[in-house]
């Protein structure tokens, strides 16, 4: 099957470059030259006229007076494109490159100068920071699944645990999520009889299936996926009393540490953490008072923590 995509997102940049060489579109859709060729073969078989210029000035151009009909945009709706586009390359999408390539052409082939210009310098000079992007997701496995969340439609999926092992599923999406670096469905599962979330990286297989299901009203996707993150089981189960408020407690963590109960002499903050000197650090920092419930060799790790410090004045 033809990478359709890739071949679309060409066309693109033909439309909106004139002439383009084929090492320019090779580079831009982070494939090789003879791919290149293929495409344009593709375009052609299509019906859409190519012309093909050698040497070293040459390229790929469509022939005077093809068009595809235009789209219009706002400047407020070119700027969101811009950098939604400028994001897409970063989390963690398979097929990213050439998709984003078309859009971005499309964008420059349909704008006035002024709005051309504008997404131009979103694109070469905004960053996105995403060095905590850790897992990628699928299209198919992303677009089926919003489409199925959407329509409350039950999902068959073949899953791959951390350990390699694969269990066949009847799921029903409640929603998706990026979060911590990585996309996740949040749904409940029939092998189970829970609820769960699944990384959609370890989705081997998936395919609707005719059931239909009630979603909870007001079910709330991202706040189940951070709780559930923080409360996965690890070496040392903690348990701290915060002597503040729950607003300045949670203000002092990244939301995935853990759970925060508010109580009457503080905030208690549960925690599951695999590196106890690392957690008593995190301690070690804060800036109100704290007491340790559990367990008693957080005690030695803050003390040692606190001793190492003094021994720096």
């Amino acid at each position: 099957m033809k990478p359709l995509t890739r071949v679309l997102a060409v066309l693109e940049l033909l439309q909106a470059h004139g002439q383009v060489s084929g090492a320019d579109i090779a580079a831009r859709l982070e494939v090789d030259v003879r791919t290149v060729r293929r495409y344009i073969a593709t375009l052609e078989e299509m019906g859409i006229p190519v012309l093909a210029e050698r040497g070293r000035a040459g390229g790929y151009a469509l022939v005077a007076g093809f068009k595809l009909p235009p789209m219009m945009f706002s400047e407020d709706e070119a700027l969101a494109l811009a950098v939604g586009l400028l994001g897409a390359r970063s989390l963690g999408l398979d097929r990213a490159a050439p998709a984003v390539a078309s859009a971005q052409a499309k964008l420059e082939r349909t704008m006035p100068a002024p709005l051309r210009e504008r997404a131009r310098a979103v694109a070469e000079t905004v960053q996105l920071d995403f060095r905590h992007a850790t897992s990628g997701a699928g299209n198919a496995a992303l677009g089926i699944l919003s489409v199925a969340a959407r329509g409350r439609q039950r999902v068959h999926i073949g899953y791959v645990d951390a350990a390699g092992a694969v269990s066949q599923r009847d799921i029903d999406p409640y929603g998706l999520a990026y979060h911590g670096g990585g996309w996740y469905a949040v749904a409940w599962c029939h092998l189970r009889a829970d609820l769960r979330s699944f990384r959609l990286d370890r989705i081997a297989s998936l395919a609707p299936l005719s059931q239909r299901f009630d979603r909870p009203p007001g079910f709330d996707v991202m706040a189940y996926l951070v709780r559930s993150v923080a409360l996965l089981p690890r070496a040392v189960a903690i348990e701290v009393l915060l002597k503040t408020t729950l607003e300045r407690a949670q203000a002092q963590f990244f939301d995935t540490i853990g759970v925060f109960e508010q109580v009457d002499d503080g905030v208690l903050m549960h925690n599951q953490s695999d590196d106890i000197d690392w957690f008593a650090r995190q301690l070690a920092a804060l800036p109100f008072g704290f007491e340790i419930r559990k367990p008693a060799q957080l005690r030695d790790a803050v003390r040692a923590c606190a001793q190492n410090l003094l021994a720096q004045l």
